[in-house]
């Protein structure tokens, strides 16, 4: 039946250069008719909404999702898919609902358009918040049914075919955008054809000069070594047959973008590149592999070093294949991959090479689709809490393949980025083992929870009731989970700090009307927290803790009506312990101390910034004076606090040395310190220091000021 023909017949206007004729053609190839019509449907309903509309390049709109949904026959994708690709456009292109989609072509294909829709109606405060909360939306559709991203790519791939009629601004936008998230995220899902198309149109739209050049000289030593690439093919394949081992041979060339990204990495020249040019073997069984291994290693010497066993232990997309590189003739490297067939067609489609067909539905299946969904689920996790901007960055750090593969003590194995430590381990097993985690043991042995893994260690990691996450963990965790609890983690524990400072606070302004929050009725608590727009009193509390809401305007807001301007009643000072948590923070302008007389300012989204009351700072901030408020020092005080000292030395060997040992017999811990040579004869050292309060800081004072080589010591003042 000629689908095609119906179609142009039915659509006046739109002629054969739409394409659906040869998508519809590729369709009878694997599609039953019942599918195949459905397709045309679509095309039939997305040519409709789309009429009138043309692309950039003056040609009708409709030839970019049917060139889209071409793009996935040729994956051999299935109806829904097909009929999404069609449609893709129409929900942010056209005024069709969702609602509409679903009632036409059923609820499967009106979620997988909608999750690739962007999301044009939100007003963001920048194209960069749009673009991420786009990305964000996209993804987590992702989660729920997979062939959104399939769709995605198919557009991107089609958008990056056709941007030479792109403005060059927003050609190179595009260009990066697609070199940074989706190549990146094909080879993630095993679609190696596609990552490779999406990375050299990419490489050509960002740099095309680079690309020219680059391009030019690959020609040129192609075209020098055909004849060697052709005898290496030969001796090979003569090898094979003499073991009686059936198996095909190609040359492989490493595709630009490639060689362009090993260039820059290692700092090298094209002639410095091993493996421009590589050999492919394809054999019937992983068996088979290892033997032709042996029989290649028999061949050519293998190169120390670089051989990769991508069959027992696959890659994350579960790529699997032998690679080993080898000195060919006259010593020049050439790189072999071994693989069975089956290995083959999942390295080339990834997740689209198990895509059945059965009766009642269309599933997924195989290695690569588990791997894809336990990514997939991560991201969930991994959004929880931050912004938009956050995601995207800690989902780039994700994609990237580079990976460690560390085991359990069970024997488990698992991936992670190279640079993982034990505290990423400790979160990939489960987010409760990393918030509880308290040490590690890699091969048996005690390590610091900051150690980066290696290749094929035990990694144990041990747990305690009741601990809790490290803030300080956030310098140097690797994996996006990872980072994204440990945020979830701090934002609540700022929130009971900002509610608990808030409920201070908002007292101690109560204290100008005689009041405390006790007195007050829980009627006009909730009356003052519906006005302000908020959820409930714990809101209205954290809002104040943070500085969105001043405390003396909420408490006049609370006064009961009638009640005086001043109760008269002495406004005391908030005390302050130094155990408040992370919504009071010490200036490190002044470094304020116990003892110290001290204002607070309250900062936005910050709590209380502690000042002395001599800080060079004040005279800046006291033109907000409402942002200030008096404060004191508690009597029990259990913690250190920061302080600053410096000193002139004479310049003499091992005077650092001297100070610094001095110090320690005041049984004072030295955090940082710093040494500027004045000129000559005389340096200056800054020591950073951790003290309990003015007096403890007085005795370091005295004690250093007896040494014959210190000139002066002071305490640094803003």
């Amino acid at each position: 039946m000629d689908y095609a023909s119906s179609i142009l017949g039915f659509l006046p206007g739109v002629r054969r250069s739409t394409g659906i004729s040869e998508l519809l053609d590729k369709l009878e190839t694997y599609l039953p008719p019942a599918q195949i019509e459905r397709v045309r449907e679509a095309y039939e309903f997305g040519a409709e909404r789309h009429q009138g509309q043309t692309r950039v390049s003056g040609e009708p709109y409709i030839t970019h999702p049917v060139a889209v949904a071409g793009i996935l026959a040729d994956l051999h994708l299935d109806g829904d898919t097909l009929v999404a690709a069609i449609l893709h456009d129409v929900m942010e292109d056209t005024p069709t609902a969702k609602a509409e989609i679903a009632a036409i072509f059923g609820q499967v294909v009106a979620e997988l358009v909608d999750g690739v829709s962007k999301l044009d109606q939100i007003q963001f405060k920048n194209r960069q918040e749009a673009q991420a909360e786009s990305f964000r939306k996209m993804l987590l559709a992702m989660v729920r049914d997979i062939r959104v991203i399939m769709v995605k790519l198919a557009d991107r791939m089609h958008n990056m075919r056709t941007l030479g009629v792109m403005p060059p601004v927003k050609r190179r936008r595009i260009a990066r955008e697609t070199l940074d998230i989706y190549a990146p995220i094909a080879e993630r899902l095993g679609l190696y054809a596609v990552k490779l198309e999406l990375e050299d149109l990419g490489f050509r739209a960002l740099y095309p000069h680079r690309y020219k050049v680059l391009e030019r000289e690959v020609k040129r030593a192609r075209g020098n070594q055909k004849e060697f690439i052709g005898k290496i093919s030969e001796s090979l394949k003569g090898t094979l047959g003499k073991a009686g081992v059936g198996g095909g041979v190609e040359g492989r060339e490493k595709h630009l973008y490639s060689i362009y990204k090993k260039m820059r990495s290692k700092g090298i020249s094209l002639n410095e590149i091993v493996d421009v040019y590589g050999f492919r073997i394809v054999v019937d069984s992983a068996d088979t592999c290892y033997r032709t291994l042996g029989l290649v290693h028999g061949l050519y010497k293998p190169m120390p070093g670089r051989f990769k066993d991508y069959i027992a232990i696959p890659r994350v997309n579960g790529y699997q294949s032998l690679h080993t590189t080898l000195f060919g003739p006259n010593g020049v490297p050439i790189e072999v991959q071994i693989r069975s067939e089956e290995m083959h067609r999942v390295a080339e489609s990834g997740i689209a090479a198990h895509w059945k067909y059965k009766s009642g539905g269309d599933v997924f299946g195989g290695i690569e689709h588990d791997r894809a969904r336990e990514w997939l689920a991560g991201l969930v996790q991994i959004q929880e809490g931050g912004s938009s901007e956050e995601f995207l960055e800690s989902v780039k750090v994700d994609l990237f393949p580079d990976k460690v593969y560390v085991f359990t003590p069970k024997g488990k194995i698992l991936r992670l980025p190279t640079g993982a430590t034990a505290v990423d381990f400790a979160y990939a097993i489960h987010t409760d083992v990393g918030n509880r985690c308290v040490a590690a043991k890699v091969d048996r042995r005690l390590v610091p929870l900051r150690t980066p893994l290696r290749n094929g260690q035990t990694v144990e990691i041990i747990t305690a009731k009741g601990a809790t996450p490290n803030p300080s963990w956030s310098s140097f965790l690797v994996t996006a989970k990872a980072r994204a609890a440990i945020r979830q983690y701090l934002k609540n524990l700022k929130r009971g700090d900002a509610i608990e400072l808030g409920r201070r606070l908002l007292n101690l302004a109560l204290e100008e009307f005689s009041l405390t929050l006790k007195k007050i009725p829980q009627a006009e608590i909730d009356s003052a927290v519906k006005e302000l727009n908020l959820r409930d009193a714990d809101d209205l509390f954290e809002k104040i803790g943070l500085g969105e809401r001043l405390a003396p305007l909420v408490a006049r807001r609370l006064q009961p009506a009638g009640g005086s301007e001043s109760g008269g009643a002495a406004h005391g000072p908030l005390m302050i312990a130094g155990t408040e948590g992370l919504l009071v923070t010490y200036a490190r302008c002044c470094f304020p101390i116990p003892n110290d007389p001290i204002m607070a300012y309250l900062s936005m989204g910050r709590g209380l910034v502690i000042h002395r009351q001599n800080c060079g700072n004040l005279s800046e901030y006291r033109k907000q004076p409402d942002k200030w408020l008096p404060v004191a020092w508690e009597a029990d005080r259990v913690r250190l606090f920061s302080s600053e000292i410096q000193l002139e030395v004479s310049n003499r060997v091992g005077v650092l040395a001297a100070v610094a040992s001095n110090i320690a017999d005041t049984e004072t811990n030295i955090d940082h310190v710093t040494l500027e040579e004045r000129d000559a004869d005389t340096s200056a050292l800054t020591f950073e220091l951790q003290v309990r309060d003015r007096k403890h800081l007085a005795r370091v004072i005295r004690t250093i000021r007896r040494m014959p080589d210190v000139q002066r010591v002071h305490r640094t003042l803003a």
